[in-house]
């Protein structure tokens, strides 16, 4: 089978909600983003694993269009918002995307300067209207909620990302504002490096019980009736991580994770952390679990608050399919959340499926996915931060 084929296949396994064969390895990552981007194919790779440094972007058309999205409510980001705007649709005659709500913030809609450019906007509202077939790639201004809310926007194929590092601490955004122009440039003309944040696909099944009431001929309830249950289901991808927690309770969380179908454990504690090897470094690193490079194909399991000595977090490979679902002696409910939104309660007969999702994120690299990754380590985690350990001369080995 051709890798188009294979590809096809996902796309329609995906579509069809069917499950899939069973593999250990994670299905093979979309490789086109948007409608113009794609990955530049290396006819010199010979393995299935790629080399990182090797992942470039390129365009099978010119891109016109850009999404920016920028944080709410932060009046340090409105300058830069607006220079980067003018110079999209003057400079560079990109047709511009911005969500609505953005332009409703007073000190862009009072700005009479700024108004012959926001009419030239395209404005969208978030779950209203659908852009996936309309932005050819993204610009991010904020922190690395901005490149979370932008991989919520995409359920499918995502374009490429930029982001710029404007917010407090940047951990995916390598970019910095004060060369926007020449990098955004760059970015436009092609050949850009990229790194492919893998994301989980969540299905949770919800178990509704209603009471269907028997009435008579003339309207007059009877009973209180019978109690039936219907079953909706709810689809989401995920790049960072999904927390299954005890919420406002103050029991301990219980709830069986299945992998593959079988029970390997029961968490016993505040709750779990599901997460891509993006969401290692998030709340998952809180919580005591090993930080992941974005290409490694995975998926990390990380107890929250564990009520057992030996509960340590564990990582297992990308191909397989967890199952989420509260013990059948649960004292409380528990909540679930995905990448901090989306928070619901989930009750017994509920279920939460994940695995790992064809639709990567295809974020863009200042350098290269390793050097970028290692330089975040070190400016917002201070990753192995010591003071270095004096030289010992010959003087002071006779002591």
């Amino acid at each position: 089978m051709s890798q188009t084929q294979h590809v096809s296949l996902l796309f329609f396994l995906e579509n069809r909600n069917e499950k899939r064969t069973q593999s250990l390895h994670g299905p093979s990552p979309v490789t086109t983003f948007g409608p113009k981007a794609c990955m530049l194919q290396n006819p010199h790779a010979v393995m299935h694993i790629q080399d990182p440094a090797s992942q470039r972007l390129t365009w099978n058309k010119p891109p016109k269009s850009v999404l920016v999205i920028k944080k709410i409510r932060d009046a340090s980001l409105l300058q830069p918002f607006k220079e980067l705007c003018i110079f999209l649709t003057e400079v560079k005659n990109m047709i511009v995307y911005v969500e609505k709500k953005v332009l409703e913030d007073p000190a862009i809609s009072d700005d009479e300067n700024f108004g012959a450019i926001t009419k030239k906007f395209c404005t969208f509202r978030e779950d209203l209207d659908d852009i996936s077939n309309r932005v050819d790639f993204i610009i991010c201004l904020g922190g690395d909620g901005t490149l979370l809310y932008a991989s919520s926007l995409f359920q499918e194929s995502v374009p490429p990302v930029m982001a710029f590092h404007l917010g407090s601490l940047g951990f995916l955004t390598p970019f910095k504002f004060d060369t926007y122009q020449s990098q955004v440039t760059q970015i436009i003309e092609g050949n850009a490096a990229i790194v492919l944040r893998s994301r989980l696909k969540v299905r949770v099944l919800k178990e509704n019980w209603e009471k269907k009431a028997r009435v008579d001929e003339k309207g007059i309830i009877l009973t209180n009736g019978d109690i039936e249950s219907s079953r909706k289901a709810l689809q989401y991808q995920v790049l960072n991580e999904v927390v299954v927690d005890r919420g406002p309770s103050s029991y301990l969380s219980n709830v069986d994770l299945f992998l593959d179908g079988h029970l390997i454990t029961t968490v016993q504690g505040d709750g779990v952390i599901v997460s891509t090897p993006t969401g290692s470094t998030a709340y998952a690193v809180a919580a005591g679990a090993s930080m992941i490079h974005p290409n490694v194909p995975a998926i990390m399991i990380t107890p929250i608050c564990p009520h057992s000595l030996s509960f340590r977090p564990i990582v297992v490979p990308a191909g397989v399919e967890l199952k989420i679902m509260l013990s059948c002696d649960a004292r409380n409910t528990a909540w679930v959340s995905f990448d901090g939104r989306k928070r619901q309660e989930i009750c017994h007969g509920d279920s939460i499926t994940i695995t790992t999702s064809c639709f990567p994120v295809p974020s863009i690299c200042f350098r290269d996915p390793v050097n970028d990754w290692f330089e975040s380590l070190a400016q917002c985690l201070h990753w192995n931060v010591r003071k270095k350990q004096n030289y010992l001369s010959s003087e002071d080995e006779e002591f």
